[in-house]
């Protein structure tokens, strides 16, 4: 708790309290309240208890031990790609994905005002990159912290006019800031993909579109990845996601995050399936859960 700038705490420990009371419907984010997380929980999971973890580890961790029954974690942004450390994250929780959420990222930068003697900004680092023009353009300087809200949190506590937090709107409401500006985004789609974890999977709905999320590492070989990637072609199963991240630092062992519409059941899955597993080190599915936003685009 300690974690929290103080005008946060007393709002995180009732949210805290509220869901020891009733962990089947608590769903972790992190972040303090007010953050993008908070309000992707809320649109998802509206009947659920958010609590708010000052870290990803601490969120992820609720729910191993039963202490939360979900958790809401972004995974990646339209402007500033794959949240750090995610990739890494996600395999090695042993939890498992059961929906995924796009929340349109709005900001605000709030503080004490007024806007032209702001000399400093201060959010998450992929809120600053998110509004790095507009910063820019400005002369404000960006300063980096734990989360969005917590930013927030931290500008009320300093109450210094001269430092300003990136925050959604409700943050403003919450922390008793007033709002400089709105909009900053450096583009008006900006949104940001996230994922609701479990430690258990939920059946898959027959109706609709669903989508599969693993991780595999290639083999060295030339041509590893061509020929892992030659199944779900020939099979007609639509990738959607493909990235590349490095495990450790020998620069040798190249892992992959996926994402492809479908399932393991699906004929087609499951071929393309076998054909990566046979080309590959390793095979670890993440997830197959309802389709949040189509992915084909019909041409």
């Amino acid at each position: 708790m300690e974690n929290y700038p103080l005008p946060a705490r007393h709002i995180v420990q009732q949210m805290v309290d509220a869901a020891a009371q009733d962990p089947a419907r608590a769903v972790t984010f992190q972040g303090a309240p007010g953050a993008n997380s908070h309000i992707a929980v809320e649109q998802m999971c509206p009947d659920a208890i958010a609590v708010p973890c000052f870290s990803f580890e601490d969120a992820i961790d609720a729910v191993k031990e039963g202490r939360a029954d979900r958790a809401m974690i972004p995974i990646e942004n339209s402007l500033h790609g794959r949240v750090a450390d995610i990739h890494f994250l996600l395999p090695e929780s042993g939890l498992v994905i059961i929906g995924e959420h796009f929340l349109p990222i709005r900001y605000s930068l709030m503080g004490q005002g007024p806007l032209d003697g702001v000399r400093e900004a201060t959010s998450h680092p992929q809120a600053l990159g998110q509004c790095r023009k507009w910063l820019r353009a400005r002369g404000i300087h960006p300063v980096a912290y734990a989360d969005t809200a917590g930013a927030a949190a931290l500008v009320a506590e300093m109450n210094d006019p001269k430092v300003a937090a990136i925050a959604p709107p409700l943050a403003a409401n919450l922390y008793g800031l007033e709002t400089l500006a709105e909009g900053l985004a450096d583009s008006d789609d900006n949104t940001t993909r996230f994922v609701l974890l479990a430690r258990n999977p939920v059946p898959v709905p027959a109706d609709g579109p669903v989508m599969t999320t693993f991780v595999f590492e290639v083999k060295n070989i030339p041509a590893a990845l061509f020929k892992a990637m030659g199944g779900f072609a020939t099979n007609g199963v639509n990738m959607t996601k493909l990235e590349s991240y490095q495990r450790g630092a020998s620069f040798a062992a190249t892992e992959f995050f996926a994402d492809i519409e479908g399932k393991p059941g699906d004929p087609a899955v499951d071929r393309a399936l076998e054909e990566l597993r046979f080309h590959t080190k390793w095979v670890r599915l993440l997830g197959t859960y309802r389709q949040a936003r189509p992915r084909t685009v019909a041409g």
